[in-house]
């Protein structure tokens, strides 16, 4: 009978000790998600067998040294990168700060006064001197383990950062391929209007002097006029076209826009893709693309947080402690002084608060939800972008190759015509027409040229390619010196003294 008692005595003492030691804690666990995918792509070929994606390092695949460089210089110096970064740096530092708390502090504290009292009688006293330290130290115990899933949000909320470093990353150096072979193209197609226009007006000339041979009309030479003026007419908004592609590759390093307007003015010619890129399967999306991952990763920070907000509505335990001693002199504090101390724990008991602890669990379970929604849509537009990418690729090819066509024959039309205008076996017409057609095969060929180029980034971007070395995240932007203890300089300017008259 007396064991059985001491038993039930020791129970809360044993149930205390293994809610402390075993990790107790309330709400949900985090699992990752699923979400049935496509055995594989829609738009891919159906001969195709379905190799993992190769990613790493894919613009040194369109063969263009300027660029591999200029994507190096915009890893190291884009100002959004800097921005995720740092970005990086706060979530670490907001993680010690949430996982620091499920351990114990501990102050210390010192005073020293000097007093005088006056007595009623004689009215008065000789001043004492006053000295005290002292020691303080709390420990809430993470009973239910709200602290716990606070610092578990925490680490997802750190690794979401870095993830969407990857995606700024990926996303960057998109945008130099794509501005890149952009400006390639305008310089090509600058170069084809001066050399269509120049040959335009050698049209111009020739009909001059056959309208002075009685062979030619003033409308001949009005017409080959105006189609010349109209060709040079496309030159300025060309210019303006490369210039802002210049002007964004600029940006996008870090430096003003007119930086590399030198660098990149020397015509070349417009990166080629190596094609067929393998493009693995739809599942490979979960792992590749940083969006999704980052989606992933806020689902999971969120999760943690239910369990936090859960944890506020049960009881929390504080074991708090303090010593302190008094004395007249200084040296009195560590033998003649007055000491004093005491410790003991704290119980606090949620008992009334008009549901406001199951409301605010009720809204993270809200959030959870919302970015669980927002993982399946990140999913699902990661899906619709490769799609998209590998259908516009390959009807691009398509568009090409009929474009090549076009262009070849339309050369050899035009070639033909100005022979037999200057032999005078066709009408004028006939070779406006003719040349009229082939700068504009010539125009949309270069264009369909960079379309290749542009699907072959935009197929690697919604593949989840970016970069893949190592980026220093822990060296901050701005390095502060002389931050300890300073008098601070005045920060009110002084006004402008008046203009005389």
């Amino acid at each position: 009978m007396a064991s059985a008692l001491a038993g039930r005595r020791a129970l809360p003492a044993v149930l205390l000790a293994a809610l402390l030691t075993g990790g107790c804690v309330v709400g949900p666990d985090h699992e990752r998600p699923y979400m049935a995918l496509p055995a594989r792509w829609a738009g891919a070929a159906k001969a195709e067998v379905s190799k993992p994606p190769q990613l790493s390092q894919w613009w040194r695949r369109l063969n263009d040294q300027m660029l591999n460089a200029l994507i190096e210089e915009a890893v190291a110096g884009n100002l959004d990168i800097a921005a995720a970064k740092a970005s990086i740096r706060e979530a670490r530092a907001n993680y010690r700060q949430t996982a620091g708390a499920l351990f114990p502090s501990a102050e210390a504290s010192g005073s020293a006064t000097r007093s005088r009292s006056a007595s009623s009688a004689s009215g008065a006293s000789n001043p004492y001197d006053q000295y005290q330290a002292g020691f303080d130290a709390s420990w809430e115990i993470d009973l239910f383990g709200g602290k716990r899933r606070a610092a578990e949000a925490a680490g997802y909320g750190m690794d979401a950062a870095e993830e969407e470093l990857r995606a700024a990353l990926l996303t960057l150096i998109g945008d130099v391929a794509s501005n890149y072979a952009e400006a390639r193209g305008y310089q090509a197609r600058l170069a084809l209007a001066r050399r269509t226009a120049a040959s335009q007006r050698e049209t111009v000339q020739l009909t001059r002097t056959r309208l002075e041979a009685g062979a030619a009309s003033a409308v001949d030479v009005a017409n080959a006029s105006g189609q010349a003026s109209n060709t040079e007419a496309t030159i300025p908004t060309l210019e303006t076209n490369y210039a802002q592609a210049v002007h964004r590759l600029s940006v996008l390093t870090g430096r003003p826009p007119g930086a590399l307007a030198e660098r990149l003015g020397k015509a070349e010619p417009i990166p080629t893709a190596r094609l067929p890129i393998p493009i693995g399967i739809p599942a490979d999306i979960l792992l590749s693309r940083p969006d999704v991952r980052v989606a992933e990763r806020r689902y999971a920070q969120y999760t943690a947080r239910v369990g936090q907000a859960e944890a506020e509505r049960y009881p929390a335990v504080s074991l708090t402690g303090n010593i302190a001693t008094t004395g007249l002199k200084l040296g009195d504090l560590g033998k003649g002084s007055t000491i004093g101390w005491s410790f003991g724990p704290t119980l606090t008991v949620p008992i009334f608060n008009a549901g406001q602890l199951q409301a605010a669990a009720d809204v993270a379970r809200a959030q959870r939800d919302q970015y669980f929604a927002a993982w399946r849509a990140s999913v699902l537009t990661a899906l619709e972008d490769v799609e998209n990418a590998i259908v516009a690729l390959a009807q691009e090819r398509v568009r090409n190759g009929r474009l090549a066509t076009s262009a070849r024959h339309y050369r050899d039309g035009a070639a033909l015509a100005r022979t037999l205008y200057q032999s005078g076996s066709t009408s004028f017409l006939e070779l406006l027409e003719a040349e009229r057609s082939l700068y504009s095969a010539e125009d949309a060929l270069i264009q369909s040229r960079v379309a290749i180029a542009t699907d072959y980034i935009s197929l690697n971007k919604a593949l989840g390619g970016g970069w893949d070395g190592f980026v220093d995240a822990s060296t901050p932007e701005i390095v502060d010196v002389g931050a300890g203890p300073h008098f601070q300089r005045s920060q009110v300017r002084p006004r402008l003294a008046a203009v005389k008259k």
